[in-house]
């Protein structure tokens, strides 16, 4: 009788053994989202704010821990919070990854088989995350690596979003991002939070939950206090090894340190001279749904990042148009203002007025400027939640729609007249130059507001929309409206966008720049960050670099 209590206890309790390792191995989730804060604050420590959206499998064991890696042991434990569909859970020391990490205890609201969670995690204060930049002493490099969870655990793709926050105080022109991970756009999306801290945020919707990606930025060193930059070790027996092995095959990385140093700063050169130009935030090619309608043939040209001086250019006809200007001179420009300004006028047109009734040179294109960064974020705004690929071929069509109906016209009058009321459109046209001396072969007659734009082609009264006496070179046709040719109108226009660049903006490069610097802050990539130091974070951490503040996690739980 004994045995055969004794043989009953020991298959029960082999059962069960069987039956804990069973379910230990039997999670399987999605990880359908993740989206990471990471603020690099200004005592220089790390805050982090994590929400994880899970889909647990049917047949999956229930999710009732998550595990958390974070950097290094030095946080705060007290400052870790974490809810689930915003209901407080607990946190646990007892972290099964690899490294240095938390356990989110679900415990009664654990995710069933076949249920979806949102888990929230924030974690208040970790130190010893901040090194220094190995390309300029006087920068810091912060890298990161959000958590991740076994491969065998994990299915399907994760749309991952990382957003840093660079500590308060630092300027638009200051800070550089390091080189995205694969799959990631290179360049991150970059603005500002509700704080105003600018903000870099890389986004993957077909990443991968099991896979570990890491990103990161520089900033000047003197926005957190010295003691918080982390010292690298005296030897670094991994880069001393890395350095042996490369002396030993220099024929195999020759072709690499090549291109290292030609290849790449040619590319990063022309890159940046490329980037000059992107005054519109990455953060708006985010893509929504729809088509935005209703924006100004100007709102489109910015849309479309055209050169900035024929968008002065089109707001300078538009005013003109209007009646609201008059150009007094064109060598260089000069403007006189209506008074009383019309009313209707859009805000960009009521500030690139009034940057003309200065007289001083460096004024005036200062404001020139201030108006370009208001018009960019104008419509940076009007954006939000729609399609700019969509719209941007949608305001292609209306421009491709308004060349027709100019060169369809059958008369020089009816040709005139479509003109002048597309002429906005037409400009948005990348060959506007070629195409106008393409379709203006013959006499034109020039509509009625044009010796208010050309002083050249007035004489008499000022001109206004209402009409007026308007005189040209050429001779007046039987109906009495002013004619001259075509190309000669064409040049007239061309010549109008050269002037802005010549005389009144200066280089337009330089012009563009110095408004992307505010509109679309991070200067030129960078691969800065301390290379050759441990990383920080467990998990078999793979950064290779001192500057990452590696967060791993693993156990698949």
């Amino acid at each position: 009788m004994k045995r055969r209590l004794l043989t009953i206890v020991l298959v029960m309790i082999f059962a069960l053994s069987i039956t804990t390792s069973a379910l230990a191995q039997s999670y399987s989730f999605s990880l359908d989202k993740e989206v990471v804060n990471v603020y690099w604050n200004s005592d220089g420590t790390l805050s982090l704010d994590y929400v994880f959206t899970f889909t647990n499998q049917p047949g999956g064991h229930a999710i009732d821990f998550v595990d958390v890696g974070l950097p290094n042991n030095n946080y705060d434990y007290n400052t870790i919070k974490a809810d689930v569909n915003g209901n407080p859970v607990s946190i646990s020391r007892d972290y099964q990854g690899s490294g240095s990490g938390v356990a989110v205890d679900m415990g009664s609201r654990a995710i069933q088989a076949g249920q979806t969670g949102n888990v929230h995690v924030t974690v208040g204060q970790i130190s010893d995350v901040i090194y220094k930049d190995d390309k300029d002493d006087n920068y810091a490099s912060a890298d990161f690596s959000p958590t991740w969870f076994g491969n065998e655990f994990v299915v399907g793709n994760t749309n991952l979003t990382v957003t840093f926050h660079l500590p308060p105080g630092v300027k638009a022109d200051e800070p550089r991002w390091h080189t995205a991970p694969s799959g990631f756009p290179s360049e991150p999306q970059a603005g500002f939070d509700s704080q105003n801290r600018i903000t870099y945020t890389w986004s993957n919707p077909n990443a991968s939950g099991s896979q570990q990606y890491t990103f990161g930025a520089s900033f000047p060193r003197s926005y957190i206090p010295a003691s918080a930059i982390v010292t690298a070790p005296a030897f670094d027996i991994g880069g001393f090894i890395s350095s042996l092995i490369s002396s030993l095959v220099p024929l195999l990385f020759c072709g690499f340190f090549g291109f290292m140093f030609l290849g790449v700063p040619i590319l990063t050169f022309i890159g940046s001279q490329r980037r000059k130009l992107q005054y519109m935030s990455p953060k708006i090619a985010i893509e929504g749904h729809g088509i935005k309608r209703g924006l100004t043939a100007v709102e489109a040209a910015i849309l479309m990042e055209q050169p900035l001086d024929k968008v002065m250019t089109m707001i300078l006809f538009g005013v003109v148009k209007k009646g609201a200007a008059v150009v007094t001179k064109r060598d260089p420009l000069t403007i006189e203002v209506t008074s009383p300004i019309p009313e209707g006028l859009h805000d960009y047109e009521l500030n690139f007025l009034n940057a003309f009734r200065e007289v001083d040179p460096k004024t005036r294109r200062n404001l020139l400027q201030e108006m370009s960064v208001k018009l960019v974020r104008s419509v940076s705004e009007k954006m939000k939640g729609f399609s700019r690929r969509e719209t941007i071929e949608y305001y292609r069509r209306i421009m491709e729609t308004a060349w027709e109906q100019v060169q369809k016209a059958n008369t020089p009058e009816v040709q005139m007249a479509f003109f002048d009321q597309q002429l906005e459109w037409t400009m948005l046209d990348k060959e506007y130059d070629d195409r106008s001396r393409r379709v203006f072969h013959g006499p034109i007659f020039v509509p009625m507001w044009w010796g208010n734009y050309d002083p050249s082609y007035r004489t008499g009264p000022i001109a206004t929309s209402g009409g007026g006496r308007i005189s040209t070179p050429s001779q007046p046709s039987g109906s009495g409206r002013t004619s001259l040719p075509g190309a000669d109108f064409a040049a007239s226009v061309v010549g109008g966008v050269q002037t802005f660049s010549q005389k009144v903006i200066g280089n337009v490069n330089d012009f563009t720049s110095r408004v992307t610097n505010v509109t679309n802050p991070p200067p030129k990539p960078t691969s800065s960050g301390y290379r050759g130091g441990r990383s920080g974070g467990g998990c078999a951490c793979a950064c290779a670099c001192a500057g990452c503040a590696c967060a791993c996690a693993g156990g698949g739980r």
